[in-house]
């Protein structure tokens, strides 16, 4: 008995080993795997940089070289010179505030009306018939098109520009939600059926909940848009944004400003587009998507 004892001790303490040793393995594949995703995302960083660094001094040098005119083409000289110009006046700031007060209005409102009719779109079937043809026509239509007519129908302004960023946007956004909303699954909305749920219920616990990837995949295109929409309309109807300074950098040909506010507006853009990136990574955290 003593003896069976013992190689059974034994027996157990070589398995603790065993799954000691699996266990320290996997940690160290997990550290490895996480060491090497670093090293990814950081190589990645690092080639970006450099490519950016690298664009910068090509254009420079090929404009203290007159192999492009710096006149017409600016280089990155000119265009920090203009920049801290501009700064000192106090006027690049308001600009830009301005641009980006109505694009985040714009966007917000581009959010709420395209879930609003994506919703109304997937209670009634009918309804949803009725106006896709609409819908398709519209998003396919040149927003800069109804531009003109907004100015005469709005006046200039705010008012008119934010609506310019909607219009852009929300057509094609409607469009994506309610695919979206008709791609859920459909077993689950019959269980909620099933249990004695109403359509509500249905909507509120199956359909929004798993449709979330795609709201926020939209959201980051919709943001990207509203931009260009309230650009197109600070063109025809501002007198302040960066649009603006487009506009009038272009006709008293200064076109260091004109640069300056497309690299401005380029540098928000990737800002949105980071943002909107940030708040979907956390709600994936949360939400475990």
């Amino acid at each position: 008995m003593k003896q069976n004892l013992q190689i059974k001790e034994k027996a157990d303490s070589v398995k603790a080993d065993s799954g000691k040793k699996q266990s320290g393995q996997e940690l160290t594949r997990q550290e490895q795997f996480v060491k090497n995703h670093r090293r990814h995302h950081h190589e990645i960083a690092s080639w970006r940089t450099i490519l950016f660094l690298l664009f910068l001094a090509i254009w420079e040098i090929s404009a203290d070289l007159k192999l492009i005119d710096s006149f017409f083409f600016s280089s990155p000289g000119r265009v920090a010179k203009n920049f801290a110009e501009q700064l000192k006046h106090n006027s690049l700031l308001s600009h830009i505030g301005v641009t980006l007060f109505e694009t985040l209005l714009s966007f917000l409102l581009v959010v709420l009306l395209s879930l609003l009719v994506s919703t109304l779109l997937w209670y009634s079937a009918k309804l949803s018939e009725i106006l896709e043809p609409y819908l398709v026509v519209l998003n396919s239509l040149p927003k800069s098109a109804l531009a003109p007519l907004f100015i005469v129908w709005l006046g200039t302004g705010t008012r008119t520009i934010i609506v310019a960023g909607i219009s852009v946007a929300v057509f094609g956004s409607i469009i994506s939600l309610y695919t979206g909303f008709q791609q859920v699954d459909a077993e689950k909305i019959t269980l909620i059926y099933t249990l004695g749920g109403s359509r509500r219920d249905a909507f509120s616990k199956v359909v929004l909940p798993g449709s979330v990837p795609t709201l926020l995949s939209t959201a980051k295109v919709n943001i990207g848009l509203a931009l260009v929409g309230v650009i197109i309309g600070e063109f025809l109807a501002a007198r302040r944004g960066l649009g603006y300074l487009i506009i009038y950098g272009s006709q008293v040909f200064q076109l260091d400003m004109v640069i300056t506010s497309i690299i401005i507006l380029c540098v928000i853009a990737l800002g949105f587009y980071k943002s909107v990136q940030i708040i979907e990574h956390q709600i994936k955290i949360r939400f475990k998507l």
